[in-house]
This record gives C-alpha cells, sequence and structure tokens, in this order.
C-alpha cells in the first residue's frame, strides 16, 4: 500500500530506523524521534501516546503504532516539497547586461555602416564609393562584439571555475553575480553552524575522590547496554573497547528517565534529575546547554556529564569573515528551543536568532527578513536539511552544505558548499565580487577601445589594421584578463 492509499484513521505500526510515512497520533507506544531532518532540533525527542508525530521524522529505538491524522497531499513532508516549488517561482531572475546589450547593438552598427558606405559619397561632393565602403568595413570590423561576447562569459565561467578549486559549486553565473548584492546571510543551526552529532562536551565531577576521567568511565559502563544515542555518545566518548561488559551486573533501563546498575559491587544511577530525585537523591542545578546526564554512586551524588551538539570549528570563522567582507547583517533560523539558539548565537557573534520553527515557518521568517532589508541588497540563506529546502528555494541565493547535507536541500540550493565548513561562504562572496570586478573590466576597457576607433574608422583615421586590433586583439586580452580570477586563494580572496 502507498501513502496516497492510506485513509485518515488509518493505523501503521513503525519499527526502529524506519521513518514515519504521514502524520498522525501515536495511539500505542513510545520511542525517541529523530526530528532533526524537519524541525532542525538536534536532540531526539521522546514521544508517547498523544503525541503528535510528523512524517519524515526517524524511530530511533522503540515499536509504537501511529493513527494517521492527515493524508499524503496535507503531510509535512508533502508541505515541504510544495514550498520548495511554489518559492521557487517567486525569486526574480538576474537580468544580464549581455542580454540587453546584444538586443540592439548588433542591428544598430550594422546600420550605421550601411549608411556609412552608401549615404557620404552620394551627398558629398567628390566623396568615392571605395573610400567610404573601405570606412565602413573598418566599422564593422571594429564593431564586432567578439571581447564582450566572448569574454564577458568566460568571467563567469572562470568565476565558477574558481569557486569549485575551492569546493564551491555554483549552479549557474547568474547566482555568482547575485552573490554579489548579498548583504543578509541567513543561517541554519543544526548541520550547518553546528556538527549535527550527539557528543561529550563536559563532564563534571563535585567529588575530590573523583576525576573527571574516573566519572566518564563510571557512566560509560552504565549506559553500556543501552540503545539510547545519548548512552551510545557517552560510551563513544570513554570508548567502547575500554568497556569490560563482565563487570555489569544488574542492568535496569527506565525509558526516558534513566539506568541503574550494578558495576564491580557499586550501584550506579545515571540519568535526568527527576530519575535520581525518585531515589531520594539530590542533585545540582546545571546551568548547561544540552542534555544533562547526572551520575551518582553507592546513592551519593558525584557529577553530571552534558551532552550537546558542538559546533563546527570555524563557524565562529565564518561569522568573523563575512564581518569583514561587509555583510551587514547575519541572522540564524532554527528548530531548535530558543535557550539553545540564543546561546549559539551570542557565543558566534551572529546579530539576529529565531528559534523553534517549522520549515513553513522559517520561510515566513525569511520573507520577513527581506522585507526590512529590501532596499539595502539581497539575501543569502545556508542549510543542509530536508526542512531547509523551502528556505533554499525561497532566498536569492540558496547555499547548501554538500558534504553532509540532504538531496533535497542539494537540490533546491544555488550553490553547494562540498566541504562542511560555513567559512566556504565567505569565499564565495569574494570570488563572486573579483569575478564581477573582472567582467566589468572587460565591459569598460572593450567599450572605451571601440567607441575610440569607431570614431577613428567613421573619420577615415584608423585603418584596417587598428581595427583589427579592435576586435580580436581587445578579445584577448579580455581573455586573459578574465582567467585571473582562477587564482583566486582560499581564505583570503588575494591574487
Amino acid at each position: 500500500m502507498t501513502n496516497s492509499e492510506v485513509a485518515i484513521g488509518d493505523f501503521i505500526v513503525i519499527k526502529p530506523g524506519e521513518k514515519i510515512p504521514l502524520d498522525g497520533k501515536i495511539s500505542e507506544g513510545s520511542t525517541l524521534l529523530d526530528t532533526s531532518a524537519i524541525t532542525g532540533e538536534s536532540l531526539p525527542r521522546e514521544v508517547t501516546v498523544g503525541d503528535a508525530v510528523y512524517s519524515g521524522s526517524i524511530n530511533k529505538n522503540g515499536l509504537f503504532t501511529i493513527e494517521v491524522t492527515k493524508l499524503f497531499g496535507e503531510s509535512t513532508v508533502s508541505k515541504i516539497l510544495d514550498l520548495v516549488q511554489n518559492a521557487s517561482s517567486k525569486k526574480a531572475p538576474t537580468e544580464k547586461f549581455i542580454t540587453k546589450f546584444a538586443r540592439y547593438y548588433t542591428p544598430t552598427v550594422v546600420t550605421i555602416a550601411f549608411v556609412l558606405a552608401i549615404v557620404p559619397p552620394l551627398v558629398i561632393p567628390g566623396a568615392s564609393f571605395s573610400d567610404w565602403i573601405y570606412r565602413a568595413l573598418a566599422f564593422l570590423v571594429v564593431s564586432c562584439p567578439c571581447a564582450l561576447v566572448i569574454s564577458i562569459p568566460l568571467g563567469y565561467f572562470g568565476g565558477i571555475g574558481a569557486a569549485s578549486k575551492n569546493g564551491i559549486l555554483v549552479k549557474g553565473s547568474n547566482y555568482l553575480e547575485a552573490l554579489t548584492k548579498v548583504n543578509t546571510v541567513v543561517f541554519d543551526k543544526t548541520g550547518t553552524l553546528t556538527k549535527g552529532v550527539f557528543s561529550v562536551t563536559k563532564v563534571q565531577s563535585i567529588l575530590d575522590s573523583i576525576s573527571k576521567d574516573d566519572l566518564l568511565k563510571t557512566a560509560a559502563y552504565a549506559e553500556y547496554y543501552s540503545n539510547h544515542p545519548i548512552a551510545k555518545s557517552i560510551v563513544v566518548a570513554f570508548g567502547a573497547q575500554n568497556v569490560n561488559p563482565e563487570e555489569i551486573k544488574e542492568f535496569d533501563e527506565k525509558p526516558g528517565k534513566g539506568i541503574k546498575v550494578k558495576v564491580d559491587g557499586l550501584t550506579i544511577l545515571a540519568g535526568n534529575a527527576k530519575f535520581l530525585e525518585s531515589e531520594n537523591i539530590q542533585v545540582i542545578t546545571a546551568d548547561e546547554m544540552g542534555t544533562i546526564v547526572h551520575i551518582s554512586i553507592n546513592h551519593k551524588y558525584t557529577g553530571y556529564i552534558v551532552i550537546s551538539d558542538e559546533v563546527k570549528h570555524d563557524s565562529q570563522e565564518a561569522i568573523r569573515r563575512l564581518k569583514s567582507v561587509g555583510i551587514a547583517k547575519i541572522a540564524m533560523l532554527t528548530g531548535d528551543i530558543e535557550s539553545v539558539g540564543k546561546k549559539i548565537a551570542r557565543d558566534l557573534g551572529i546579530d539576529e536568532v529565531f528559534s523553534e520553527l517549522l520549515p513553513s515557518q522559517k520561510v515566513e521568517k525569511l520573507e520577513a527578513i527581506s522585507d526590512k532589508s529590501r532596499h539595502q541588497g539581497k539575501i543569502a540563506f545556508v542549510g543542509d536539511g530536508i526542512n531547509d529546502a523551502p528556505v533554499l528555494a525561497r532566498a536569492d541565493v540558496g547555499i547548501s552544505m554538500g558534504a553532509l547535507g540532504s538531496d533535497a536541500a542539494i537540490e533546491a540550493a544555488d550553490i553547494v558548499i562540498m566541504t562542511d565548513h560555513p567559512s566556504k561562504v565567505a569565499d564565495a562572496i569574494l570570488i563572486a565580487r573579483k569575478t564581477n570586478w573582472i567582467v566589468w573590466q572587460n565591459i569598460i576597457f572593450a567599450f572605451t577601445v571601440k567607441v575610440a576607433v569607431l570614431v577613428m574608422s567613421a573619420g577615415g583615421v584608423a585603418t584596417l589594421w587598428e581595427a583589427v586590433f579592435a576586435d580580436m586583439g581587445v578579445a584577448l586580452i579580455a581573455i586573459f584578463n578574465s582567467i585571473r580570477v582562477l587564482n583566486y586563494k582560499e581564505n583570503n580572496g588575494k591574487k
């Protein structure tokens, strides 16, 4: 049975590791859901009977049944795809100078050359047709738009090539041109500025007799047999090969709460604050960003471990570089909770943050930002998940992370960063600006030389030799000038 054949009120059994096909409500069972692809929230969400679940979420460990509440066409994933298609149609196309130029230039110069060859001999006494036809031919040679027709596209191809050398794939020269006008950059959080994976970010022991390493070892032994993502991150941090399973006895896991286990004769409790307090163990309040696992040994509180989504090593550098190249405003949109969003924005120096957003709400926030900065420049959005696809499509320039990004995000984006480094966004902007400057150098140089020689040709001063130089010579110089963009050096923008 396909998704389109399922009706509202039908029941679907979701096994561990499966993706939820349709929006619904849990009627039986409980589990942990990975909702990062839909909401961008990095930590798994605990759900039980009565909770609503979104299509596209992944079941981490439990077996549960959902009652379908929305048809396929109204499901979250379907709406995301619809948003991508509708958002794409709203993007204003970048008008190319060469298109406008060619529309009027060629018929104009041919007409002038024809008039130059025919009219003067008829109205000027003593003028010969051979002399004025020669001038008209020189005029036609000079007016050939080769320098512009060749060098301008080549300049953009050079820019695209320079970007690809630096791990940035640009899907068209119009997007490269649009980058030069970007004044606001909006980031997704999970998977873009952060790694999107769980890891131990802090180990805090409150007893002098127990070191941080000992506390991490105790927690790893307690969590060894658990399939919970948080438990696995603790075991990985300590090293699974360093755990001796034979020492673990009486393993008892309370879903959504914690674990009670005996290791080498010691009773260990590892879990949330409520779990330890239910065992009459007083825990300290930890003001930390992330999931906190409290630890006790023989009913004595010993400390806690913080599990969170790590910020990428160059995210702060990415924000700094964007500001250094003149980006006026940097914002962040995330489906994660407000406290986490504000903490990361504050640490990285981001100007504005919007948290707890669904995909459709991200599009609304982007449009609100766009309305505020409409007269200041274009907006670029940087994201990686399927939940970012509508925003990538709606932005003036959509930039996706290609290394870890979803297929939907890469498809919707205009530019794809093939590494996992957000600092590449600054490189893309610098390459675009250098490309644009070189293209306009070619335009100004070609026009200046051609206009000068055109006037000289019409006046009979320039010969075919000057005309050939103004055509092919200028074209070659413009081509060599276009190649300079390939010398862009990563992370500095210098030649």
